[in-house]
């Protein structure tokens, strides 16, 4: 039996399925390669298609023993989902609903889905709770929450099980510097930083200092991707183990400002790194922390890479050995 992976070859989907091949998991993945990247995966089972095309994805069921799936492909970009929503409910929500149908329609009734803190929109509260409510900002975040919806009428009406993977930032490398964070445009300010030591940009933007926090810049919860790996790994053996369907928060439960991580990240690299205050970006909260106390109790996860400068680091060794990401 195999697990389908969609959007494997992504960032998060690709680290995962190194995490779920050192545990003796099959994997047949599923990616159109609109963001993802196929040398980031070392899969036989390959299928450059997209979510949307019915017929291959059917085919993709049909010539495989899925036992279950995790669903990572989607549309990621915040900004991007404020001037073009329409791009985003048609991949996002549409896509899932393909995949959804063909789950049931060939009997496969396990899925772990890649969701995100957007869907808290800004926050009642700090640390941020699975019971808290969900009102996002930004069509990114309403297009993700819709997903789980659609999830939970599937469940009911048709008995898919589904686990929803809420993460808040996620950041760092795989440690053998293999597997790393490769976008085009890039948008996550970990690389965006690192592009500076790497000669690749002058300087880092800091979106807005006047926010509602100690040094004024956002704050965020940044969480590693291998610690995500892990998490996928458990959520899916809790479905496969019998168990219902449920959603969870995932990070580390400490927040660190722009500047703070601008900092670590001048620390590890030794690079001066300069940085320049712009306008606030549309959508962006003042701060997102995670409570991630119900999937340790639950689900016996267990962060093992905490440590921000550590994340950084692992970081930071990916982006030196490749500096043109999966294009070197």
């Amino acid at each position: 039996m195999s697990i389908l992976v969609t959007g494997g070859a992504g960032y998060i989907g690709s680290a995962t399925i190194k995490y779920l091949q050192s545990k003796g998991k099959e994997i047949v993945v599923v990616d159109n390669l609109q963001t993802g990247y196929r040398n980031s995966v070392d899969v036989d089972k390959f299928y450059k298609i997209d979510l949307r095309d019915m017929d291959s994805l059917d085919k993709v069921f049909k010539e495989n023993e899925i036992e279950g799936v995790i669903h990572f492909a989607a549309n990621s970009l915040v900004g991007v989902s404020m001037t073009d929503p329409y791009t985003y409910y048609d991949n996002n929500v549409y896509g899932t609903l393909c995949l959804l149908k063909t789950m049931m329609e060939n009997d496969v009734k396990k899925i772990v889905f890649s969701s995100t803190a957007a869907t808290y929109g800004e926050p009642k509260n700090i640390p941020i709770l699975e019971s808290d409510i969900t009102n996002p900002t930004n069509p990114y975040g309403e297009t993700k929450l819709t997903m789980e919806k659609m999830m939970k009428w599937f469940d009911y009406a048709y008995g898919i099980k589904y686990v929803s993977l809420r993460y808040f930032n996620a950041a760092g490398a795989h440690k053998s510097g293999e597997i790393g964070e490769a976008h085009n445009p890039e948008t996550h300010l970990i690389p965006l930083i690192l592009q500076v030591p790497l000669g690749q940009r002058e300087y880092v933007s800091i979106f807005g200092d006047d926010y509602d926090t100690p040094d004024g810049t956002p704050i965020r919860d940044y969480i590693h991707v291998m610690d995500l790996a892990d998490a996928h790994y458990l959520a899916y053996e809790h479905l496969v183990s019998g168990n219902d369907s449920d959603i969870f928060n995932l990070g580390s439960g400490t927040g660190f400002s722009v500047k703070e991580v601008i900092e670590i990240a001048r620390e590890v690299t030794g690079h001066e790194i300069p940085a320049v205050v712009e306008a606030r970006r549309a959508g962006d909260p003042a701060v997102l922390i995670a409570s991630s106390a119900k999937i340790k109790d639950v689900l016996g996860w267990n962060p093992q890479y905490d440590d921000l400068k550590v994340i950084i680091e692992d970081a930071w060794r990916w982006h030196k050995n490749h500096p043109n990401g999966y294009d070197d």
